[in-house]
């Protein structure tokens, strides 16, 4: 059994109103030198199987069609 992590991130250009309200808290909760926070999804798939090319490129697929929206966001793949 293999374990791939998906991590979904909005893409540069997107605003992230989340990731700002972050990141004007910090200074108020004593944490300074922080200039910007994105915030992102991660995902966890276990697979039956090795972690193959074919397997990665499977997850590929899920990924850009269910667990990321490809017009505001990238995503990418790794084993765990």
């Amino acid at each position: 059994m293999a374990r791939v992590v998906v991590d979904v991130m909005l893409k540069p250009e997107i605003l992230d109103p989340q990731g700002q309200a972050i990141a004007r808290k910090l200074p108020q909760l004593g944490f300074e030198g922080v200039v910007a926070v994105r915030q992102g999804k991660r995902f966890e798939v276990e697979l039956e199987g090795e972690a193959d090319e074919a397997a990665l490129e499977r997850v590929r697929e899920i990924a850009g069609t269910l667990l990321a929206n490809p017009v505001i966001e990238n995503f990418e793949v790794r084993v765990l």
